[in-house]
C-alpha cells in the first residue's frame, strides 16, 4: 500500500448510530497529528450534522454510495484503512470490500454475518492475499473477546487440542436498530436459501473448503446443565458468528491451537432451579429474534425494537460493561479459568472502541504478513492485544 494516501482511516457511514461513536471516539483520543480521518457516507447533510454535534469542522467529509462502485473507488483510493459500520453488509457492505480489495486498502467492519463473510471469502480472499490487504470482519463484541481473548489463552499456555469453554457471566447493555437489522437480514436470507442455511449450521463454515469439519457440535440452542463446570447455561445469541471466527483463527493458525482443538460458548445463569429458570427466562427474546420474517412473534419484536441509527443513550452505554470466563480443559483433566471484560455497554461503547482501534492499528501499526479475508487475531495479533488493554479498556487475564 501507498504511504501517501491523503487519510490514514476513512469513517464508512459515520451518520449512523455506532459510525458516529466511533467517530467520536477517535476526535476525543487522537489529535491531528497523530491521526488525519475523514468521515463518510452519502448523505453531506447527516454527515454535516453530526460533525457540528459532535466533532468540529476540521473534521473532513468525503462522499460516496454504497450501490456506486466507482464512487468508492474514488474514497478508497485516499485512505490506508477504510471503517466500514454500515450494515446489514449484506446489503450494503460487498461493493465496499470489493473496492478495497482492489484499491489495495485494508478495511475493518462489524459484520456478526456468517453467510456474507462466507461469501466475501469466496470472492475475494486469494485476490487479497495477492494484492497485500487485510480485509478484517468482526472487529466488536462479536468476535475481539471471544477470538482474542483465545488467542491470549494460547500465548500464555502454548499447548495444542485445549477444551475451552466461553461463558458469559455478566452483561449489562442495549442494541440499536442496525443490529436488529442485519439479524433479521440473516435469518430471511437463511429461509430463502439452503447453501446459505448450510453454512449458517455448519460449526466450521467459516474455515477453508476443504477444512470444514473438526471436533466441534452445532451451538447451543437450549437450556441445559453443564456437568463439567457445574452450573446450568442458555444459548449466547453472538455464540453463532464468535465460534466460527474463532475456528477460522485457527484454521488460518495453521492450526496452532490444534486439529482437535475444540470451543463452545454459552451464558451461564446459575446453580439449582433458579439458575434453570433464569436461563429460561433470558432464552426468551431469542425466540423473538430468530422469528421467521412476517410471524407474529417477529411483527411483535419488529413494534418493540428501536429503528436503524437509534440505539442505548450516553448514561446506558457508560454503564454497562461485560465479563466472560474461558475455562480451559487439557488433555490431562487440568483445567485453568481465564478472563475477559470490557468497561462500557458491548454492543456500543466498548465495541465502538474495539473498533476504533483496530482501524488505527491496522493504520499505524507494524503488523504481520498474514493478508485476506481475516480474523481479528490473525490479522493484528499482539499489536491489537496492546491496544484493546492500553486504550479500549479491555482486560485478559488468568484467574485460576
Amino acid at each position: 500500500m501507498e504511504n501517501n494516501r491523503e487519510y490514514d482511516i476513512i469513517i464508512w457511514g459515520a451518520s449512523g448510530f455506532t459510525g458516529r461513536l466511533v467517530a467520536e471516539y477517535l476526535y476525543k483520543n487522537y489529535n491531528a497529528k497523530d491521526l488525519n480521518w475523514a468521515i463518510a457516507g452519502r448523505d453531506e447533510l447527516k454527515l454535516s450534522s453530526i460533525r457540528e454535534k459532535f466533532l468540529d469542522n476540521t473534521i473532513p467529509i468525503v462522499l460516496a454510495d454504497s450501490f456506486n462502485e466507482n464512487s468508492l473507488n474514488d474514497i478508497v483510493k485516499k485512505t490506508k484503512v477504510v471503517c466500514s459500520t454500515v450494515g446489514p453488509y449484506a446489503k450494503y457492505g460487498s461493493l465496499l470490500v470489493k473496492s478495497c480489495v482492489k484499491n489495495k486498502t485494508h478495511y475493518c467492519d462489524l459484520a456478526g454475518e456468517a453467510q456474507w463473510i462466507r461469501k466475501m471469502i469466496d470472492l475475494y480472499h486469494k485476490e487479497a492475499i495477492t494484492n497485500q490487504v487485510k480485509i478484517v470482519n468482526s472487529c466488536g463484541f462479536d468476535s475481539i473477546p471471544s477470538d482474542m481473548g483465545v488467542y491470549f489463552i494460547y500465548k500464555n499456555i502454548l499447548k495444542k487440542n485445549l477444551s475451552i469453554k466461553m461463558r458469559v457471566t455478566g452483561a449489562k447493555g442495549g442494541y440499536s436498530g442496525g443490529t436488529y437489522a442485519s439479524m433479521q437480514n440473516i435469518i430471511k436470507e437463511a429461509s430463502i436459501n439452503k447453501e446459505i442455511r448450510r453454512n449458517l449450521t455448519n460449526p466450521y463454515g467459516l474455515n477453508p473448503i476443504g477444512e470444514q469439519s473438526g471436533m466441534d457440535k452445532s451451538d447451543l440452542r437450549s437450556v441445559i446443565y453443564d456437568s463439567k463446570i457445574k452450573t446450568w447455561i442458555s444459548p449466547f445469541l453472538m455464540a453463532g458468528i464468535n465460534t466460527k471466527i474463532v475456528r477460522r483463527s485457527n484454521a488460518l493458525s495453521n492450526y496452532n491451537y490444534g486439529k482437535e482443538f475444540k470451543y463452545d460458548e454459552a451464558v451461564m445463569t446459575g446453580t439449582g432451579f433458579k439458575g434453570r429458570l433464569k436461563g429460561i427466562i433470558l432464552s426468551i427474546p431469542l425466540i423473538f429474534l430468530s422469528a421467521k420474517p412476517g410471524s407474529l412473534f417477529n411483527k411483535i419484536f419488529n413494534f418493540l425494537s428501536p429503528k436503524p441509527g437509534k440505539g442505548p443513550n450516553k448514561k446506558e452505554r457508560e454503564s454497562g460493561y461485560f465479563s466472560l470466563r474461558f475455562y480451559v480443559f487439557q488433555e490431562n483433566n487440568d483445567f485453568s479459568i481465564y478472563k475477559v471484560t470490557g468497561d462500557k455497554d458491548p454492543g456500543y461503547g466498548s465495541t465502538s472502541k474495539m473498533l476504533a482501534e483496530s482501524a488505527v492499528c491496522l493504520a499505524k501499526d507494524e503488523l504481520n504478513n498474514n493478508f485476506g479475508i481475516l480474523t481479528p487475531s490473525i490479522a493484528m495479533s499482539d499489536s491489537l492485544l496492546d491496544r484493546l488493554v492500553s486504550k479500549a479498556g479491555l482486560k485478559f487475564s488468568k484467574i485460576k
